[in-house]
């Protein structure tokens, strides 16, 4: 079995060879991205988003609906940042996802619940819109 092994470049004429060397070193490792990830299922009567929020309050998301566009946006704070971290690999920081939604909603109707570090949001869908009709294959 062969193996590849990495190795770095021998260019040592390369100009600001050093400029970032101790950028990954001094990282604070708390200013990484955080999207929270999110399922979503359609059901006969709804369209339900679960996002996986860990650690976060329901006093730390907003959810807005405009113009068809469910938004749920936040920040996850870090806790103590006086702690003597090696690493952080959990993300922290501000969010904000979009997803536009279909015509059939009615957005008068919209429930979201924080249990567990998740977020859950049912989006109803207009009764109206709502036709399942079996066809007669002749």
């Amino acid at each position: 079995m062969r193996h590849l092994i990495l190795r770095p470049s021998n260019n040592h004429l390369k100009p600001f060879m050093f400029d970032n060397f101790f950028d990954n070193f001094f990282d604070n490792g708390y200013e990484n991205d955080f999207s929270p990830k999110v399922d979503i299922v359609e059901n006969e009567k709804s369209f339900d988003f679960n996002f996986a929020v860990p650690g976060m309050k329901k006093e730390d998301l907003n959810i807005e609906i405009d113009k068809g566009h469910l938004t749920v946006s936040g920040e996850r704070k870090i806790n103590n940042t006086k702690d003597n971290y090696h690493s952080i690999e959990t993300g922290y920081g501000k969010f904000s996802r979009s997803f536009q939604l279909p015509e059939n909603i009615n957005e008068e109707k919209i429930d979201a619940k924080h249990q567990n570090g998740i977020l859950s949001i049912s989006v109803m869908k207009d009764p109206k819109s709502i036709v399942k009709k079996t066809i007669k294959i002749k």
